[in-house]
């Protein structure tokens, strides 16, 4: 929120010189605690950097999914993969931000009904990319003889983000990628973690992390302060670069294979750049 297309585009081009593998952002119809505050529409936003950007992988943590027609988002993300020379993933959920529901009168509005539109949209979305004749009688989608074309450039991953019991055997059934809020993994007991883990099956793990990074020279008691007075609710990780180092690398250990790295002041330039050089570099000099 409160970023124009150019801060976006400089954020994006930083982030590539940095050495990151993407970028995604966030999917509501207003700045969630912020609905006075400007913000773009998230299909549109990744349109644009894959047009101002040359490797970056682009995304969304995540879509939700009651807001898109799902032939609809099928096409978007096929036109961006094409677009993009196959930099587009697709993040999807089903919406735990109720304020987006009901403000804008969008439906199903039960957690329990989004969870069944996501399947069926899940299974929507497949059966295009695969440029099947698609017909399907669900309870909230209906397709009679639909096909689109082109199909994917070669393989769309499919992110989903939860840790429910019906979000997990989503997972488990259509996602390439599971994304976990850092401060679930953070709460659960040793072991519990790797229990939990087969519920993704083959699904490769991510998580969602705030970051506070205290680049070399930086007053870390300030950094810190001002971390926790916007994100005390997301547990920020605080660090210089070598002890963010060793933090990624316990991830690692644990079978996370992707971060999402949210910075906590905002992601300037300079910081992506200092977190390039003393984490990214590092780590992939580490192997």
């Amino acid at each position: 929120m409160r970023v124009s297309f150019d801060r976006l585009t400089a954020t994006a081009k930083a982030a590539e010189a940095a050495g990151f593998h993407g970028m995604a952002g966030m999917d509501h119809m207003t700045p969630p605690l912020a609905n006075d505050q400007s913000m773009f529409e998230a299909m549109i936003a990744n349109t644009w950097l894959a047009a101002k950007t040359e490797r970056l992988v682009l995304s969304s943590l995540v879509l939700c999914d009651a807001f898109r027609h799902p032939a609809v988002l099928a096409k978007q993300a096929v036109s961006i993969d094409h677009a993009s020379g196959g930099r587009f993933e697709l993040g999807i959920g089903w919406g735990s931000w109720t304020p987006d529901f009901a403000e804008f009168g969008v439906l199903p509005g039960e957690p329990r009904e989004r969870v069944v539109r996501l399947r069926e949209t899940l299974q929507v979305i497949k059966a295009l990319w695969a440029g099947e004749t698609v017909d399907f009688d669900g309870e909230y989608h209906h397709l009679a003889g639909a096909m689109q074309a082109p199909k994917p450039l070669t393989r769309i991953p499919i992110l989903i983000g939860g840790s429910g019991p019906k979000t997990m055997a989503l997972v488990r059934e259509f996602a390439d990628w599971w994304n976990l809020d850092v401060r679930h993994l953070d709460k659960l007991e040793p072991g519990a973690f790797e229990a939990f883990r087969e519920k993704a099956g083959a699904a490769r793990v991510s998580v969602q992390q705030m970051v506070a990074y205290v680049p070399p020279g930086g007053d870390r008691k300030a950094i810190g302060e001002s971390a926790m007075r916007r994100f005390s609710y997301s547990a920020p990780t605080i660090g210089a670069g070598s002890e963010l180092v060793d933090h990624f690398a316990r991830l690692e250990a644990r079978g996370v294979e992707r971060v999402y790295v949210w910075f906590c002041d905002f992601a300037p330039v300079e910081t992506i750049a200092g977190f390039g050089a003393e984490v990214i570099d590092v780590l992939r000099k580490a192997g």
